[in-house]
């Protein structure tokens, strides 16, 4: 790894990082090889480190924690703090604070609680998201696959946004997600149903499969969110777009049938007409002839 120039780089390029309704001051990225013992001392804002080799302790008012390859602890404001090691380590580490006035309430409160957490230290993190992001920020010594310099505010962002949720508790940390609103799964069939037109069999169950969803539930779905049924929505979209396909192109009222999912000359002739009041062919000769608008 690069060290000098990762550090340099993050110094130079996200000092201010914002993301999701949150702006930070960082104080300094810093990057150390051989990091040994330093004296008792404290900061005003927030100082996370990660142990990427080597093995210390961490004396955070008053009490040790043993440290060894990915640990990842938390300096909070006003504590004091010491970092001890006879070997020294290999050591990342960040300090910043949260611009409150720039910041929403959600993440104000968010780092208030890590101010008062008791969890400062998280052993065997380096498969964990916020070790993961950080490593992802390095430079290699050969400069592949970095980061660019462009995306380092947003990056660095999303890292100090991941510190509330890594030291705080786990029942604060496990809340279930969201399930997805009916008008965002609406929205998603109609895309589904859109990309899959010229499939025949473009059913009900198949798109209730691919949405991982229940057919009862996708037909309410309809029903409620456009007043429609999945049947009636699906002949309106097939015909519409094959109006579009006879008005525009010149393919065959066989390959239009097939492209949009009627699967037979015969069965899309009759559905047009029942919908549009002529057949293909009627359509296409008066859109020819400039009498047909849609």
């Amino acid at each position: 790894m690069n060290w000098q120039e990762s550090a340099a780089r993050l110094n130079r390029h996200a000092f201010r990082p914002a993301a999701a309704d949150a702006v930070f001051t960082v104080h300094g990225w810093g990057m150390h090889q051989s990091h040994l013992s330093n004296a008792p001392h404290k900061h005003s804002f927030f100082e996370i480190c990660y142990v990427l080799d080597g093995e210390g302790t961490y004396v955070d008012d008053g009490t040790s924690y043993p440290l060894h390859r990915g640990t990842l602890f938390c300096s909070r404001p006003g504590i004091p703090h010491q970092i001890e090691s006879e070997s020294g380590m290999e050591l990342v580490f960040v300090g910043f604070e949260l611009d409150e006035h720039a910041s929403s309430d959600n993440h104000r409160k968010s780092f208030l609680n890590l101010m008062k957490t008791d969890k400062v230290c998280v052993y065997d993190g380096d498969l964990l998201p916020a070790a993961l992001l950080w490593k992802s920020l390095f430079l290699l010594a050969d400069y592949q696959g970095a980061v660019p310099a462009a995306a380092l505010p947003a990056a660095s962002a999303a890292l100090l946004l991941s510190f509330p949720e890594l030291f705080g508790e786990a029942s604060e940390r496990l809340q279930p997600a969201p399930r997805p609103n009916s008008a965002h799964m609406l929205k998603q069939a109609k895309l589904y149903i859109a990309d899959n037109l010229s499939d025949n069999d473009l059913s009900l169950g198949k798109v209730a499969a691919y949405l991982n969803m229940s057919e009862r539930h996708l037909s309410r779905m309809f029903s409620s969110g456009i007043h429609e049924s999945f049947t009636d929505y699906m002949r309106r979209i097939r015909v519409q777009q094959a109006a579009d396909l006879l008005m525009h192109t010149d393919l065959p009222i066989a390959a239009i049938a097939e492209q949009t999912g009627f699967g037979s000359v015969h069965y899309f002739s009759r559905t047009f007409h029942a919908l549009m009041n002529e057949t293909p062919a009627r359509f296409r000769a008066n859109a020819v002839n400039g009498t047909k608008f849609i």
